[in-house]
Formats: C-alpha cells, structure tokens, sequence
C-alpha cells in the first residue's frame, strides 16, 4: 500500500487498483481497504480506484484528539494524491464523511453515498443519543469486545450470529478498530440530517439504499435526498445495510460514466 500525510502529520495508507476516471471508496464503520476490495477489482476495469484506511484503521495512522476535521484532511490528501476532480463513494458512515467533505470543499466530480446511518425525528435522536452514551462508557472502560457487540447489535447483526464471530480471528481485528467507533459517532452528530449544512455540497449526488433495509435507514436516505442540492435517490431491490459489490458495482458505473462529464463541467 501507498501512504501519504495527512495535514496532521498522520499516514494514511491507501491502495490503488485499475486505471480510468479516478474514484475513491470511501469505508464504513470498522472497514479497510481490505474490505472494500472486492468492489474495487469490479470497478478497475472502468476507473482508477483508490480504497484507503480511515485513520485508526487498517495501515493507517492516528492522533489524539480526534475531530471531523482530520478525517476531512486525510480524504483530501487522498484526493490530491490523485490530482483533480474525483469521483467519490462513501458507505455507510463513509458516505456521512464524504459528504462532509464536499460540503467543506472537498473538490469532486460526483457523489455517490449508501445508507449513511442518520436517526432523524425525535425518536432517532434519543435513540443515538442512548448508543452514544452506552459507546463511550465502554470504551471509557476499555472494553472494547462490548463495544463491536453493541454496534453489530445495533445495526442488526444477530446475537447469535455475533456469538460465532467472537470464536472467528475476525473479532480480533474488529476489536482493535473499537475505538474509531467513536469517530463514525460524532460524524453523525446527533443523528438529524444536517440539511443547512449539506446545502453546500455542490456535487451532483446519488443516494442509494437497499429495498430490504429497515424503513427507518430507508426513510433517512430519502430525506437525505431531499436535503442536497444535486441528489436523486435509488433504492436497489432486495439489498440490506450490507449491499453486495456484484449490486452497487453496476450501479456506480453508470453512475460515473453516463454523468462523469456533467460533474466535471458543473
């Protein structure tokens, strides 16, 4: 893997794949570069693909304290490391941070964004309000094994099928990335939309969300929609929080392609 400093003085590693329009993948919560490479070999026939280890992940390096900010610099050092306009896609709270980003200036050609986690409505803020607390009183305690439990909990992983992760060397991994559960938590703020906010996210935007998600992680990618300037909505048939690389592949393409010249003249 390539690494590059961030504006703080921190490496963030990142991994290049095929050639084409440049496109860089942004990870969700506890992903790598790694776990984003099945969706980058599917994208390197038609784009220069980057994938990259949020900081605290993966290769990548990390500073106390953390702030938003950092995680915009190190996506823009990325992004200059490329040189122009390109496309970005973010999953989950990785879409949260690439939308931040473009709305703090981040120059790119196109959006693309899958479920970023948003709670909107007085209920969604109480409840990320409650699994912030119960976060940070874990980690606080250094129990990081509580910590992964509860995010996959909260985002529908089966307490059984959680049981058989533990016994995997997975669950090693994931717990040495505990902490940056953290950082996808104060990216999403107190759970609403920030819509004054995005308003200045000037790229053109796609919004995608899986057909079978909960109607609440469906509900918030429509408001989302709703809030950005240049955004149109998708909803991909039978596709859950975790949409399959062979699903969102297709989708990115045409995405890229058809409106790649649009963006860049926008």
């Amino acid at each position: 893997m390539d690494k590059i400093l961030s504006r703080d003085g921190t490496l963030i590693a990142y991994r290049r794949r095929g050639e084409g329009p440049p496109v860089i993948v942004v990870g969700g919560a506890l992903g790598t570069a790694r776990t984003e490479e099945p969706l980058a070999r599917l994208l390197a026939p038609r784009f220069h693909v980057v994938t990259y280890d949020r900081r605290g992940r993966g290769d990548s390096g990390d500073s106390a304290p953390y702030a938003v900010e950092r995680e915009i610099e190190d996506l823009t050092a990325v992004a200059q490391a490329l040189g122009g306009r390109p496309s970005v896609f973010g999953v989950g709270a990785g879409g949260a941070l690439a939308l931040e980003a473009q709305a703090a200036g981040l120059p790119v050609g196109l959006l693309a964004v899958y479920e970023p986690p948003y709670t909107p409505g007085a209920a969604g803020q109480l409840f990320k309000a409650d699994c912030t607390a119960r976060l940070h009183r874990l980690l606080s305690a250094g129990d990081r094994d509580g910590a992964v439990e509860l995010f996959l909990s909260v985002t529908g992983v089966a307490a059984e099928l959680i049981a058989r992760m533990r016994s995997a060397p997975l669950w090693r991994s994931l717990e040495s990335m505990a902490h940056t559960l953290a950082y996808d938590d104060a990216l999403l703020g107190n759970g609403e939309v920030p819509a004054e906010r995005f308003a200045a996210v000037t790229a053109r935007t796609l919004v995608v969300s899986g057909g079978s998600s909960t109607e609440s992680a469906r509900a918030a990618t429509r408001l989302l929609a709703e809030a950005l300037p240049r955004a149109r909505h998708r909803t991909l048939t039978g596709q859950t929080r975790e949409v399959a690389p062979q699903v969102i592949a297709p989708v990115l393409a045409e995405f890229f392609t058809r409106d790649v010249f649009v963006g860049q003249a926008s």
